[in-house]
């Protein structure tokens, strides 16, 4: 490959080289009995029992630990619609995460077409080699699509991380924020800028958590959205419905105006005086990466508590903190789908690990903190019994 594409000397390349995952067996192939067992003839007597009890495949391969997660390159990262191929460093990465912070195991999937009817058919073709399916990168609105037929059609879990696990992790930080300024979720004022995957599924678990649904607005690159839109359809229109109860009209900054709370899900970006706009005491997460809606440098000349995407600031709303825990609470409880009472238990997981020492730079836990995800898993798989989504 041209050196003005690859620098052999950069270390992320170096790091990358050959990929950066791999299959291994968890069984001993050394004498004839152990490829007797592993494989022929020993193996026929494990595909007839489970030909007669489908269930038995949590139990006698690997389905019971492991995910695929699924793309099709059309909104990867902060780089766009680059491709299936383009996109599978990330879905190793991806993979990598989910071994290293929650012990799953996890496939990478790239599919070579971005229309809604094909991903979903051989999403749900693949399915039996899997105990969950993690959506990744897939970009609005099909996402939304993707995620509901697939939620309906298969008896396993589906989760759209770019959605649900910032959700979880926005939730999670807004609750210690809340608490460590003496506030209540219910009486928070909500902006929430940005009504794609992350803004839709943002506000749903805001709501779901505790924030009142007339007092968030969503911004979308039109402006405020309301009933007073006569354009909105599907996603933004349900948006519309349940949310700015007040009838607010204008862009972001009349958004902000006596605004509590900033979620910034857009990667547009948001004046200082907007900002300045706000109550006093207020909380802005920022979370386009790397290029923050508002540098939260200034961000903190005008509120109490700012979080980013970025590593390099205090509050990392990091997804790892997420869907490791999250994925293996599911498998544990041997779940058939995940529910808006699973997502709210790995939140509280997630802020409990950090109740007892909050302060303004850190109202999460680094992404780091192995804590982390055996909090959520247990909070999960209990969620899952509780909401009678559970087969174990």
């Amino acid at each position: 490959m041209p050196s003005s594409i690859v620098d052999p000397a950069d270390p992320v390349f170096r790091l990358h080289a050959g990929g950066k995952m791999a299959v291994a067996s968890t069984v001993p192939l050394t004498s004839r009995e152990d490829l007797s067992l592993a494989y022929t003839p020993g193996v026929a007597r494990v595909c007839e029992a489970i030909a007669a009890d489908p269930a038995l495949a949590d139990d006698y391969t690997w389905v019971g630990h492991t995910v695929a997660v699924v793309t099709d390159g059309s909104a990867v990262l902060g780089l766009g619609n680059i491709g299936p191929r383009a996109a599978l460093p990330v879905m190793e990465g991806k993979a990598v995460l989910f071994k290293q912070f929650g012990g799953v195991d996890a496939v990478p999937v790239c599919l070579d077409t971005q229309d809604v009817d094909e991903i979903v058919a051989v999403v749900k073709a693949i399915a039996p080699s899997f105990g969950g399916i993690n959506l990744e990168d897939i970009s609005a609105p099909r996402c939304f699509e993707v995620e509901r037929r697939l939620d309906e059609e298969l008896p396993i879990p589906v989760f759209h991380d770019d959605q649900h696990g910032t959700a979880i992790v926005v939730l999670a930080a807004l609750r210690n924020a809340a608490a460590l300024l003496n506030r209540k979720l219910g009486d928070l004022r909500v902006t929430v800028s940005g009504a794609g995957a992350a803004g839709v599924a943002v506000t749903r678990m805001l709501i779901a958590g505790g924030v009142d649904p007339a007092r968030v607005v969503v911004c979308d690159s039109k402006g405020i959205i309301g009933r007073h839109r006569a354009e909105l359809t599907g996603t933004k229109a349900a948006l519309a419905a349940d949310t700015n109860a007040a009838g607010r009209r204008g862009d972001v900054t009349e958004a902000l105006r006596g605004a509590d709370v900033l979620i910034g899900v857009s990667g547009g970006q948001i004046p200082e005086e907007a900002v300045a706009g706000m109550a006093p005491g207020g909380i802005v997460f920022a979370l386009a990466n790397p290029t923050p809606e508002v540098h939260p440098e200034v961000a903190a000349r005008h509120v109490a508590v700012v979080a980013t995407g970025r590593s390099d600031y205090p509050n990392q709303i990091n997804n790892v903190l997420a869907f490791p825990g999250v994925f293996r609470g599911a498998l544990d409880a041997r779940a058939t789908r995940i529910t808006e009472g699973m997502k709210v238990a790995a939140a509280d997981a997630i802020a409990g690990v950090v109740a007892e020492t909050l302060t303004a730079d850190a109202i999460v836990p680094s992404p780091l903190d192995p804590r982390v995800a055996p909090a959520v898993a247990a909070a999960v798989a209990e969620a899952a019994r509780r909401d009678g989504v559970a087969r174990a």
